[in-house]
């Protein structure tokens, strides 16, 4: 009878033990994952569930200014009480900006990517004057465009040749302006909107200096001589001729007009689509318009037909 017992006991622990491995493997299969996040963990949602928007950013003309403001800073804690949560700014740099968001460290190559290692996700949204470019696309999905850019020719006033005449025909000044910069050194930065090879301008044409720094910084660089022009987008400009008054001139454009918008991740459809009808119903109570006023007063003389278009 005690043998019969001890069995029984080896029975009852031996079932019990696949009971629990049956349920394990419930909780950790698939399917139970798949009603999990569809039900209950949308993107929005998770956002939500944690309370925070985290903005990640770079310090950038008048965007996100460094000091605490900016036009996007704005802009994205506006996001945030749209949707009833915190704001954080996430500070990053060009370099890993996007793998910040993403997870993905990326290296344009042309108007594609190399997915060349992986990284830790730190935020939610990039909002720092981000410039939809092709490569870009194949890395994040944009908003609906929040502000007009283009990217320039800038020297400094000394520079001894004039700048071209507006023929009212962009790609007539393209060409106007190429011509006038060809054998001088032209200031670039690599894997960002100011990269001279978006533009057809190489080698062969000018002498390119990549620029070490930040893209902050180089407007001043060219005024202290570190290159004779330098590329430069439109809100950069604006905010460098306000800064250095009769210190620097605009030689003329080498890209067609171009567009800004947030960046989200691939797999952030909701909060995107959050995100464009918030923008759409601040625009439409003009509140972003007085934003706008507020950073970039100048914008308007340039590109008023951004702003009024419906």
């Amino acid at each position: 009878m005690e043998g019969c017992r001890v069995g029984d006991r080896d029975i009852f622990r031996c079932g019990v033990e696949k009971i629990i491995l049956f349920l394990i493997f419930l909780m950790l299969s698939p399917l139970h994952a798949s009603a999990s996040e569809s039900d209950f963990d949308s993107d929005l949602d998770r956002i939500k569930e944690m309370g925070v928007l985290r903005h990640i950013g770079v310090p950038y003309a008048n965007f996100v200014t460094g000091q605490g403001d900016g036009l996007d800073v704005e802009l994205m804690q506006h996001f945030a009480r749209y949707l009833g949560v915190r704001y954080e700014f996430v500070e990053s740099n060009w370099n890993r900006i996007f793998a910040e968001l993403t997870g993905r460290i990326v290296k344009p190559a042309g108007n594609d990517v190399l997915v060349v290692g992986r990284a830790h996700i730190r935020g939610d949204v990039i909002a720092n004057g981000l410039t939809i470019l092709k490569w870009r696309k194949q890395v994040v999905n944009f908003s609906e465009p929040t502000f007009p850019t283009q990217v320039w020719c800038i020297a400094r006033t000394g520079f001894p040749k004039n700048p071209i005449k507006s023929s009212g025909n962009i790609d007539q000044d393209i060409r106007a302006t190429k011509a006038l910069i060809k054998g001088h050194t032209v200031m670039g930065k690599e894997n960002t909107c100011l990269a001279p090879d978006l533009y057809g301008i190489d080698a062969g044409r000018v002498n390119i200096f990549s620029f070490p720094g930040e893209l902050k910084d180089m407007a001043s660089a060219v005024i202290k001589g570190a290159a004779e022009i330098t590329l430069l987008d439109v809100p950069d400009t604006l905010v460098a001729l306000e800064k250095w008054p009769g210190k620097i001139k605009v030689l003329g454009p080498v890209s067609m007009k171009q567009l800004m918008a947030a960046g989200f991740r691939k797999d952030s459809p909701e909060l995107l689509k959050a995100f464009n009808k918030f923008f759409a119903e601040l625009n439409k109570s003009g509140e972003y318009l007085r934003m706008v006023q507020k950073y970039y007063p100048a914008v308007f003389f340039y590109y008023e037909d951004f702003f009024t278009r419906d």
